[in-house]
């Protein structure tokens, strides 16, 4: 309320260059406020923040099932859902830090029902508006960084350095875990930090300030899920998919170490873990193999792609449903994703995915744009069901349909500010219950 309030008085009564002038204040003042008034509840609370470009999620999703089963009690913040032990709430929210009001209320619920560890996922959105602040973080975990929210932030140095700020929150007194596979590594790793811990599949950066490193000596990725060989003598396996996924593991191997985690909760925890809802999830029917998956940013759908590329005989095809997000964010890779669509699909349908208050043809246009001639053909739908239905209908035995952009959201943002029930899930269940009736009634 309090924060809806400062909106009001921010968009309609304080004038535009006066706010951004005071923006920095505004936001210190609004994250101190909410601390206050629910009692900085983060004392006392062991908080890991998990940030990155992708694979966050997933990353909360497994270290809350690890804490949980070793003995503590777990609370964590993601853009899938909000959990406080078994109690469990989906995000609606469009976002993943729903303001500093929410944050410090989440930690206050927590703390009253008597959690020991918070993992939040943390964003460069949320970090811009303070809405980490005030929170004593004991862990910061990195996972990848690639351009994302460069619009917004004004650059992707911007963007890394608003990454940087959950390290430098730690203040020396706080754990740095950093993918050592990803060329930023460095940077994140030269914030002080009592400990530092790197992890990855591949070592690019070998610092000599690293206290430990967590990587497999080997490692086996099939249809079947990864496996992870460890040079002191132990292993570990989940039904996932993906060279991605194995780094979300070994980040969330190397937090628990951290924390205390035994090995034999660990392969307990990840052989049972079958993946966050709308992340690599795969729905059958008969021979038709359908997977929803979030991926909206440029790196996250070559990874989904060269994937399930992999998965696919000779002779079958991999059928790519995509669209772009409107609400003029990150319109610079709208012909990115498009370009990435034709170069590993086998036949493309562009979509309508969130538009917000822009034009659904303008957006799927600047996607359409960045599909090289020569490469894959496509389609323009804007209906997202009947694209849907389009890719379902086409598919035959061994190909795979792939919907990316919304995992596993239940909305979709349109103009007016209004969001319409979507699930692709949904939609993908009943077009494949449709596609069964009308082939008993032929």
């Amino acid at each position: 309320m309090l924060e809806g309030i400062f909106y009001f008085l921010r968009r309609y009564v304080v004038p535009k260059p006066v706010f951004e002038f005071f923006q920095p204040t505004y936001h210190r003042l609004l994250a101190f406020a909410g601390a206050l008034i629910y009692g900085f509840p983060a004392r006392g609370l062991t908080i890991i923040g998990v940030t990155g470009t992708n694979g966050k999620s997933t990353t909360v999703e497994m270290l809350h099932e690890l804490f949980a089963a070793a003995g503590f009690k777990a609370a964590s913040l993601s853009s899938v859902r909000f959990k406080i032990g078994e109690k469990m709430i989906e995000n609606r929210f469009k976002m993943t830090m729903p303001g500093r009001f929410f944050v410090q209320k989440f930690l206050r619920d927590a703390k009253r029902a008597s959690i020991t560890h918070v993992i939040l996922e943390v964003t460069s959105e949320g970090i811009k508006q303070y809405r980490h602040a005030y929170i004593n973080f004991a862990a910061a975990v990195l996972t990848n960084l690639t351009p994302e929210h460069i619009e917004s932030h004004g650059g992707f140095e911007n963007y890394k350095k608003a990454k940087g700020e959950l390290f430098r929150a730690l203040a020396g007194k706080g754990i740095s875990v950093v993918n050592l596979g990803d060329e930023h590594a460095g940077y994140f790793l030269s914030f002080p930090s009592k400990e530092r811990v790197g992890y990855g599949l591949e070592i690019r950066d070998k610092r000599t300030n690293i206290n430990r490193t967590v990587a497999p000596a080997r490692y086996e990725i099939d249809e079947r899920g990864i496996k992870l060989y460890f040079a002191e003598g132990w292993e570990v396996m989940a039904p996932l998919r993906g060279k991605f996924n194995a780094e979300n593991m070994l980040a969330a191997i190397a937090v628990g170490e951290v924390f205390g985690v035994s090995h034999e909760v660990m392969r307990r925890v990840f052989a049972e873990f079958g993946g966050v809802s709308g992340r690599m999830e795969e729905i059958r029917s008969g021979e038709i193999r359908v997977v929803v998956d979030y991926a909206f940013t440029p790196n996250a759908l070559r990874q989904v792609y060269e994937t399930l590329k992999q998965e696919i005989g000779p002779g079958n095809k991999l059928i790519c449903v995509l669209g772009a997000a409107g609400g003029g964010r990150d319109k610079w890779k709208r012909p990115e994703l498009g370009k990435i669509a034709g170069d590993y699909c086998s036949h493309v349908i562009i979509t309508n995915e969130d538009p917000y208050d822009e034009n659904p043809p303008a957006i799927m246009e600047d996607v359409r744009r960045g599909i090289a001639i020569g490469s894959a053909p496509y389609e323009v739908i804007e209906d997202r069901r009947l694209a849907i239905r389009d890719a379902i209908e086409s598919a035959r035995a061994g190909d795979i349909v792939v919907i990316t952009g919304k995992g596993s959201e239940s909305a979709m943002a349109v103009a007016g500010g209004r969001q319409i029930p979507w699930d692709d899930r949904a939609v993908v269940r009943e077009e494949l219950e449709r596609l069964i009736n009308i082939k008993k009634k032929i």
